[in-house]
């Protein structure tokens, strides 16, 4: 049982109902605020919050910003669950430095469309994949272009797009900045112009430090080669072989002669022929001084 109060309708007990509308009503139900539609719930329990002709569960056209709050209040707290099925699978959480959105369950990964199609995706265990959804490991793929944080694959590029581009903007200076273990280790930097690959070279970060003896020897070791790699058979280069060279000069050298992992495929060695630098300095120093020692005799 119900009483009207100038323009108000109220519950007689508390423990009443209040029921707009009847089991007949086949129509919508409008509540109106200043003799304009304000709430619509149509047949079909849609409801239209500034429209009278909701097209979802909750349609709200609004011309105020923002159209939707939520107010969790003074509590870190979850403002929104999302639920399938009566299942709960995902969140909007906020606080009062913080703003999350979260998939909940064990193996739920985040995703994000655009125009219908999967975009980016981070799966439950930290990866994030750009341009491709995980079910198809990115090196693997053909076309696109992919970011797998976390993944073996860092980033890919196909149909001769390019991987990724770092663009220092303003200054010069560093690009990128390596490190291990959270200490420096190398950087790549632009003066403008050109570009440098620097790796730690500082004294204060050496010791036991003595000049190269008998560089000319060791140099003479090395075997240069031509050759052509079997990707590239129309394509001759000068080069080393990685095994011959890790005997004159190792640090040139990363990984072992003919090593193969669990499954038995084969972990290349490489070389980075920077290292070679210093001894070819040295074997020129003590070739002048040879040719000095000579033309003064």
């Amino acid at each position: 049982m119900s009483k009207l109060e100038t323009n108000t309708i109220d519950t007689v007990s508390g423990t009443t109902n209040l029921t707009i509308g009847g089991a007949n009503n086949t129509g919508s139900t409008t509540i109106k605020s200043n003799n304009t539609a304000a709430i619509t719930v149509d047949s079909s329990q849609n409801v239209g919050i500034g429209t009278t002709s909701p097209d979802s569960g909750l349609h709200i056209t609004q011309d105020v910003n923002p159209v939707l709050k939520l107010d969790r209040g003074s509590a870190n707290s979850t403002n929104l669950n999302l639920n399938y099925n009566g299942t709960l699978t995902g969140q909007i959480s906020t606080g009062s430095n913080s703003f999350e959105v979260s998939a909940v369950g064990a193996s739920t990964p985040t995703k994000f469309f655009v125009n219908g199609s999967e975009r980016m995706r981070i799966t439950s265990d930290g990866t994030l994949y750009v341009g491709a959804d995980g079910s198809t490991i990115p090196a693997n793929a053909t076309s696109g272009t992919y970011a797998s944080i976390g993944d073996t694959y860092p980033l890919q590029s196909t149909n001769n797009n390019i991987c990724a581009i770092f663009n220092r903007h303003s200054s010069t200076g560093t690009i990128i900045e390596f490190k291990y273990n959270g200490s420096f280790k190398g950087s790549i930097s632009t003066n403008g112009s050109t570009i440098s690959y620097n790796t730690s070279s500082d004294h204060r970060l050496k010791e036991n430090v003595v000049d190269i003896e008998d560089a000319t020897s060791r140099l003479k070791q090395l075997q240069p080669k031509r050759f052509n790699f079997i990707e590239d058979a129309d394509t001759t280069v000068d080069g080393f072989l990685a095994h011959e060279v890790s005997n004159v000069v190792p640090e040139a050298i990363t990984g072992t002669h003919n090593e193969v992992d669990d499954n038995g495929n084969p972990v290349y060695q490489t070389i980075d022929q920077s290292k070679l630098v210093p001894l070819l300095v040295k074997t020129i120093q003590e070739l002048e001084a040879r040719i000095t020692e000579l033309e003064n005799a």
